[in-house]
């Protein structure tokens, strides 16, 4: 095999139709024909000396070398891809920090406060990823992520953020339609769940009426997003952290009924690369935590 590297155009070439073991679905995605991949992966089979599809009827199959070959390959592809994408950030001369953030955390806190970091750092780009569980952050070349979660991060060293801060929200129409007399009230009213929290009502209920039994029913919603938009167009009450829905407590949105104690050991925590340091990133956590004091 020759020791000159593949070109990018090959490899690009080679790793969609991996992905999609189709020549016709790889040349829709790249925006070329099928026989212009086809010809792609060919030269390529012939530069490493060994195929890399099995040509079945009308389709292709990887062989043990091309499936061997895929799953690094297309690692290796997104590692370039972020290198390139962080080049394109810096510019000529600004320093780039490289940012993950659970994506409602990232869309409804963290986006509108950044302006206000840059404005206290000359220079400064952002690479902003949407990413809820931990990850390999030297792998994935990102400078600090935020976290929800426990102590649960293999290879980051965790920095705590704040608490949780739940409460029990609801829209003003839906409390005007169904005033509220006592504590135990809320839960005659159309309860909204989280799926990822399946226990958050039965924590409150136990709270305010030991020994209930289990509020049961009500509407699911497997994003922030979404339960938060349910809750505001009153379609029942919700327990959400108040760090989402500040804007929305701020103008009269949504009413804040009642506290609910956080799980124990779930918080925010800022996670940065084990062994790694960054004057950025330090200030940058710095930054973050002086938000956290100053939300209110």
């Amino acid at each position: 095999m020759s020791a000159r590297l593949p070109s990018l155009s090959l490899l690009r070439c080679f790793s969609a139709s991996a992905r999609h073991e189709s020549f016709s679905e790889a040349a829709e995605e790249l925006g070329l024909t099928q026989g212009a991949v086809s010809r792609q992966v060919r030269d390529l089979e012939a530069q490493i000396g060994t195929p890399l599809f099995r040509r079945e009827g009308r389709g292709v199959r990887l062989t043990e070398a091309g499936r061997a070959l895929a799953g690094p390959l297309l690692a290796d592809l997104d590692r370039l891809q972020r290198t390139l994408r962080h080049a394109i950030a810096a510019g000529p001369s600004a320093k780039v920090l490289t940012i993950a953030a659970p994506p409602t955390f990232a869309t409804r806190w963290l986006m509108p406060r950044l302006k206000h970091f840059r404005a206290e750092q000359e220079h400064v780009e952002f690479v902003v990823y949407s990413r809820s569980d931990p990850f390999d952050l030297n792998e994935e070349q990102v400078d600090l992520a935020v976290h929800f979660g426990g102590w649960d991060w293999p290879g980051a060293q965790l920095t705590p953020l704040c608490p949780e801060d739940l409460m029990v929200v609801a829209a003003p129409d839906l409390l005007a339609a169904h005033p509220l007399r006592a504590p135990t009230d809320v839960l005659s009213l159309p309860l909204l769940h989280l799926m990822s929290r399946p226990h958050l009502w039965d924590r409150f209920s136990q709270s305010i009426a030991p020994g209930s039994p289990p509020p049961r029913g009500g509407s699911q919603f497997d994003q922030f997003s979404l339960i938060i938009a349910a809750t505001v167009s009153g379609m029942g009450v919700a327990i959400l952290p108040s760090y989402l829905i500040q804007a929305e407590l701020g103008d009269g949105r949504l009413v804040c009924l009642a506290p609910v104690e956080a799980e124990a050991g779930q918080s925010y925590f800022v996670a940065r690369p084990m062994g790694r340091t960054s004057k950025l990133a330090t200030d940058f956590t710095a930054w973050l935590r002086r938000q956290v004091v100053q939300r209110k």
